[in-house]
């Protein structure tokens, strides 16, 4: 072997966010030896750094926890990122989790020979370049980097001319730098909506590009529909969510926001795509306080022309057009788990499993809850797979 092989692991998990920390305390719990690899310096390091400082948990407190550790009844039912990562600090420090910071995963590869992962790291805190490059092997990786791993941000027409600032939305913090600026947000999911609303409340001139058709519902709305998904079919759920909906919030489309032909739930099995959670956005937007336009044709210096014939000047523009997996890029036997666009190969609820040993947590579209349930499904099966090769009962968590 090389000379820079730093060990052998049973499990190697990449990432240490909500997806890698809850994996490793689960086999953890299994005593089942395992090493978390995370490029940043800090774990949930998306909630930590990358989100803008009014951001709240868009799901009930009851949906967002963490296996073996519920949120405490103190805990407000839609908590702020803050409490968030708290609770995730908490979560580390309780089960034992201890991920390598500043290491970044360069490559993984199966190697047939010996039937191991071969997982090439980098330390990021050594500059010189000696001993940076470290090679460990893993019987078991689990790909735990998630869905928003890098940012989107599309080529719009004319975008070289622009004179003022262009940022995404994960360098946004809080509209006060923003003040009596005519501020473009492109992207209408919850961080376009979130953001044009505060930078309308913090005396910015907001506007905003819907692009694509989107449920919008209240947190309220969200929580009701979830709960009553336990009981109740997926199509009627929608119905009557549909319904409460129309009270609050009318006729949205004469507003230039337009909801699928789906339901917001079956929509969201469908796409992955989840609704819009209205917290004032709406009202701003029927009042006039937040412009709302269809998609940018061309961008000449500052003034952007809209495809509905629209002119707008604009000072900045924030991108709020999400990000993706980048999994592929150092996962050089990808197609053992993944698709081309980083998606799961397999269907939900089996998309958590590739072959040869390698799980994905956190592919699923469904947040906190998919993550609970992808590291559970994960650990339970690498702990059958141990037992089995002892000839033990398992026991699952």
């Amino acid at each position: 072997m090389e000379n820079n092989v730093f060990g052998n692991y049973l499990v190697v998990i990449v990432g240490a966010g909500p997806s890698g920390i809850a994996t490793s305390a689960l086999l953890n719990s299994m005593s089942i030896p395992n090493i978390v690899f995370e490029r940043e310096d800090c774990c949930a390091s998306l909630w930590k750094k990358r989100s803008y400082d009014r951001l709240c948990l868009h799901l009930a407190k009851n949906f967002c926890s963490l296996p073996m550790m519920p949120h405490s009844f103190r805990t407000a039912t839609f908590m702020s990122k803050d409490k968030f990562a708290d609770y995730v600090d908490k979560y580390v420090t309780r089960f034992n989790v201890n991920p390598r910071y500043c290491h970044n995963v360069e490559s993984a590869l199966y190697e047939e020979a010996n039937q191991k992962w071969k997982i090439e790291v980098k330390n990021t805190e050594v500059t010189d370049g000696v001993g940076s490059l470290q090679v460990y092997y893993a019987d078991f990786l689990v790909i735990a980097t998630g869905e928003n791993s890098r940012p989107v941000t599309p080529e719009l027409p004319g975008i070289e001319t622009f004179k003022g600032n262009v940022m995404h939305a994960q360098d946004y913090k809080c509209g006060a730098s923003f003040k009596d600026q005519n501020v473009l947000v492109v992207g209408c999911g919850n961080s376009g909506m979130e953001i044009s609303n505060d930078l309308a409340e913090s005396g910015a001139h907001a506007s905003i590009v819907v692009r694509s058709q989107v449920h919008v519902l209240s947190r309220e709305l969200v929580r009701l529909g979830m709960v009553l998904l336990d009981y109740l079919p997926m199509n009627i759920v929608d119905r009557f969510i549909l319904y409460l909906a129309k009270f609050s919030y009318g006729d949205l489309p004469s507003y230039g926001i337009s909801p699928p032909v789906e339901g917001p739930f079956f929509f969201k099995a469908l796409t992955g795509k989840t609704p819009v959670i209205d917290r004032g956005t709406v009202k701003k937007i029927r009042s006039g306080k937040i412009k709302v336009f269809s998609g940018v044709e061309t961008i000449r210096h500052n003034i952007v022309e809209f495809k509905n014939g629209s002119i707008q000047r604009v000072d900045a523009i924030v991108m709020a057009t999400g990000y993706r997996s980048v999994a592929h890029k150092w996962l050089k036997d990808y197609k053992v788990i993944l698709d081309e666009n980083d998606k799961p190969k397999n269907k939900y609820p089996g998309h958590w499993k590739g072959e040869k040993g390698v799980y994905c947590v956190g592919f699923s579209g469904k947040g906190i809850p998919g993550i609970s349930f992808d590291s559970r499904a994960v650990a339970n099966d690498i702990h059958q797979i141990l037992l089995v090769k002892t000839g033990n009962a398992a026991r699952e968590v």
